[in-house]
Formats: C-alpha cells, structure tokens, sequence
C-alpha cells in the first residue's frame, strides 16, 4: 500500500515542540486506521538542513517546489520566529494552494497569525493563540473564532503553541487517525496525566 504522505514544514527556528506529539503519532502504525496509510515528510524551501529553536538540526527531505497539494493529506505548520519576520513567504504561497485546493493545512502559533495576515483565514472556522493575537494581523474572520485551544474546519485549523496535544488531537481528527475511542485516553495520559483508562491503542 502506498502510504498518503503529510508533510511537516522545517524551517530555521521552527518551535521544535508544537508539532512533535502529531509527528510521532502519525509515523506510529498502531495508532493508524490502517498500519502504514500515513507517512510524515520534511519540506523546507531548500533542501540546506535547518536548526530549530530547540537545536535539533534536520536535513528536509523534499524542498516545497517538489510538493503539490495533490499529492499531499497535510500540511502542518509549526510556529517559530521567522514567520514574523517575513522569512517564510515561500511557505505561505504553498499553504494558500493547499487550503484552495481543500487539502487540510494544520498551523499553531505565529504560523497561524502569518497566514491570517495573508488574508487566508478569513472565511475559515479556527482558533489561535487569541482572538486580538489573531486581529492584529488584519484578520476579518472574528465572527468564525471559536474560544479552544485548537480547532479548525477541513480546510485549514489553528492551534495555540502552548498546547501541542490538543494541536495533536485537532489534527488526528482531521485525519481520521484514531477512533474517538482510542484518542480521548490517550489524551488523557498526556494532556493530564491520567493513565486510569489508557491502555494501547489498536488500530481500526
């Protein structure tokens, strides 16, 4: 079976953390409807490996011009800060194909406002780090906020880079990575600790 390949932008200074619970769950068979259906690439605007905020250093597997929406589950977009200094214009170009495409584009953080200043999210039902973060970008689509820590429609979700896991959950439902049944226990364990009705997922 060939597997649907979601790919992960890499960036210098990319917040290492915000996607890394996703990332991990998605490459997981077990936790997969199908063992092997899902597959997380790297793609940068170049294929020069990058350093993250936490300093891990990754070599992209694919550069963006080699992707199209088409071929792609996701898109996820981590935070980080050159998303506020204009640096990752390359990738806003790319995640405006995927969201008019209808292919789900996943962004947390300062991606998320990035994309709001680019009058992407206008029409879309997501969240952010707030209402007045996501405002001062020029973002006319206050009335579709929704008060979570991550939610989004099928087109695009934003998530708050404080809450990696409920970014993870967002993105497992869009997906249709787990089953209601196993995704709750497992974001019991991380979001709050509470192993009572964890137990491995099966996949399904």
């Amino acid at each position: 079976m060939n597997s649907r390949l979601v790919h992960l932008f890499v960036f210098e200074t990319m917040a290492d953390w915000e996607a890394a619970y996703a990332v991990a769950a998605i490459n997981n068979p077990r936790l997969q409807p199908v063992a092997g259906r899902y597959r997380v690439v790297t793609a940068a605007a170049s294929l020069e490996p990058v350093t993250t905020m936490g300093g891990v250093r990754i070599q992209p597997d694919v550069a963006l011009d080699a992707v199209t929406a088409e071929s792609s589950a996701m898109l996820v977009l981590p935070g980080g800060h050159a998303w506020e200094t204009g640096a990752n214009a390359a990738a806003l170009q790319f995640a405006s194909r995927f969201i008019a495409s209808g292919t789900p584009v996943a962004a947390t953080c300062s991606a998320t406002l990035a994309l709001a200043r680019a009058g992407l999210l206008d029409h879309l039902r997501l969240n952010g780090d707030s209402r007045e973060f996501l405002i001062s970008s020029g973002f006319r689509g206050a009335g579709f906020y929704c008060g979570v820590a991550a939610r989004g429609d099928q087109s695009a979700m934003g998530g708050v880079e404080a809450t990696p896991i409920d970014f993870a959950r967002e993105i497992f439902r869009m997906l249709h990575l787990k089953s209601i049944a196993s995704t709750e226990p497992w974001y019991g364990v991380f979001k709050y600790g509470d192993a009572a009705k964890y137990s491995a997922p099966a996949a399904n």
